[in-house]
Formats: structure tokens, sequence, C-alpha cells
């Protein structure tokens, strides 16, 4: 399901380049993003990705090596790439897709700072359904009303750089694309942010399977109230993700400590 990249030969990353402070502060935050996805059952096997674009270096971003389960991620595995291809620091290479889809988002769309693409079960689940993904039946999904968009149309696993930018251009101005037959991409301009957005999804999407399962109807609320409700969430949403990541790294300082390594 996976296949792994051919970087074309790495170039040179000197520390002094970057501010290593805010290089290992972003490490930190995304290997404890994998970790609590891990827990949380939103990955698939070696086969899901989440990026970050470097502190300091718009051309460069962290990203997962291929082959390695999100509950085995570390701060120092994740690899440093370019956008040509090139792993400039660590040890392995991407996996192919994590490459053509997060380099192009993040060149294409320099908002896109984090990138967290899964097939967590219950919003993959939605995403395979025709129709609207959300009904905006429940209080967590209004936290998305507005930012959401779907893209319709499935290619197969994205193996080239068009590919890539299709699945970039699709985005538009959203913060969260339902792909269909295939998965979610969240993205953010920070780590806690898409996190933030990445969680709440999948227990949106968790609430209305559970919703639909019983076979009655589903009871939307207006309009109206949705758009009033999400600006309410949006108010407080900032300090809420960066907050709610800060939980996780106290959660695994005491329990999974070696995610800082």
């Amino acid at each position: 399901m996976a296949h792994a990249l051919d970087g074309s030969g790495p170039a040179i990353l000197r520390n002094s380049e970057l501010d290593a402070e805010a290089v290992r502060a972003a490490r930190v935050d995304l290997a404890a993003c994998f970790r609590m996805a891990a827990r949380l059952g939103m990955h698939e096997g070696i086969c899901n990705h989440f990026s970050y674009v470097v502190p300091g270096r718009d051309d460069l971003f962290l990203v997962n090596p291929y082959g390695w389960a999100f509950s085995e991620i570390t701060a120092s595995r994740l690899l440093v790439c370019d956008f040509k291809g090139n792993v400039v620091a660590g040890d392995g290479v991407p996996e192919a897709t994590a490459f053509y889809i997060h380099a192009r988002m993040h060149l294409n769309k320099p908002r896109a700072k984090a990138a967290f693409h899964t097939h967590m079960p219950n919003a993959t689940a939605l995403a395979m359904l025709e129709g609207p993904p959300l009904a905006w039946a429940g209080q967590s999904a209004l936290k998305f009303y507005g930012r959401t968009l779907v893209d319709e149309d499935y290619n197969g696993l994205a193996l080239d750089e068009s590919e890539g930018d299709r699945i970039a251009a699709s985005i538009g101005d959203a913060d969260i694309v339902f792909m269909k037959n295939h998965g979610v991409m969240v993205v953010g301009a920070s780590i806690a942010e898409a996190w933030d957005d990445l969680y709440y999804l999948e227990r949106a999407a968790e609430a209305q399977r559970l919703a639909m399962g019983t076979g009655r109807k589903l009871k939307p609320v207006t309009p109206e109230i949705a758009a009033r409700t999400y600006a309410q969430m949006r108010e407080g949403d900032r300090e809420s993700a960066k907050l709610h990541l800060e939980s996780i790294k106290r959660i695994l300082t005491r329990e999974e400590p070696d995610f800082m390594h």
C-alpha cells in the first residue's frame, strides 16, 4: 500500500542556518501528535503522514520516515526534506505519497504550515459516502462549518507531482479536505491547530456515524445557528489548540517520554 521515495541525493543542512530551539520544539510537538494519534487509532499501519514546514525555512519540511509506525516516531526520527525529494537531515526516506502530497501542499499553499493526512476510520468512512460528509448535526462538527471541502476526484495513489498539485489546488481556502474514497487532509498555521482540528474532526465523524447507525433521521441545526456557533468556537480556537497540545505532551512525558528523544 505504500511506496518509498528514493531521494536524488541529500543536500547539506547546516545547524547555523536554522533556529535550533524552534526546530527542536517543532520536532517535539510533531512527535507528540504522532504518538497520540497512534493511541487514538487515527493511524493506518505505516501509510499515513504528518508534516510541518521547518521554522525559518519555507523550502524545507519535517515529515515521518517510511517504514515507521506512528507509535515509533520520536522527535529525532523525523526527516527534513526539501521540495525536490531530497532528505537533507535524518535517516531514511519519506513514503512516496507523503512527499508528493505534502511537498506540493506546502509549496502551493504557504498558509499550510502543517499538513496532516490520515485514513482515520470515522472521517474516512464519511468520505466513502455519496454527498456531503458532515451533516452539521452535532456541536463538534460545527467547529468545521464553512471550513471543509470535498475532493471528489480520486485518482489512485499520489505518485507524481501532478497529483500532488491537484490535491493542493483542490483545497482552495478550506482547512479540511475530505478526499473521497481515500481519507482526509487537515492543514493549519501551526502544529497545534492542525492537531486540534484532526482530533475533533474524527470525534465529530464518530458521533455522526453512531447517530446514523441508529437508523433514525439526523436533525441538523439551521445554517444560522451553525454559522453563529462556528464563530463562537473560532474565537478561542487558537489558544484552545495550544492548550490541547500542551496537555498531550504532559501525558506523553509521563507515560511515553521517549517521544522527545
